[in-house]
């Protein structure tokens, strides 16, 4: 089993950048791929970016794809999620989520709390 909470967040001007980072308890963290979604209010949650176990694979979404980069130190059991180039539609509550590597939300295992993520034009 693993819990996983977030951290970071904030509020950005359009144009700037933040840094949200995942922090998982247990040792078993290594073995889960990680991956973050986003919920803008009034909005189904959606697939941001996904990191496999080993850090060495890695996916985003077509809207964050050139702006954000995922990635993970096993050893501090931290996935980063660093956001450039922000845009006011990145504001949404960020999740972390524990499971397979991919996008679907139906095989997450564990979910964080959520991290608010404010841009402002």
């Amino acid at each position: 089993q693993v819990h996983v909470v977030e951290s970071g967040g904030g509020l950005a001007q359009a144009g700037g950048s933040l840094s949200v980072s995942c922090a998982g308890s247990g040792r078993t963290f290594s073995n889960y791929a990680i991956t973050w979604f986003r919920q803008a209010p009034g909005k189904e949650r959606e697939f941001v970016a996904t990191v496999s176990r080993s850090g060495n694979v890695r996916s985003y979404a077509d809207s964050v794809k050139g702006r954000f980069t995922i990635s993970r130190d096993n050893g501090k059991n931290t996935v980063y999620l660093q956001m450039n180039s922000l845009k006011p539609e990145d504001t949404a509550v960020y999740y972390c989520a524990a499971g397979p590597y991919g996008s679907r939300q139906s095989l997450v295992e564990y979910w964080g709390q959520g991290t608010q993520v404010t841009v402002s034009s």
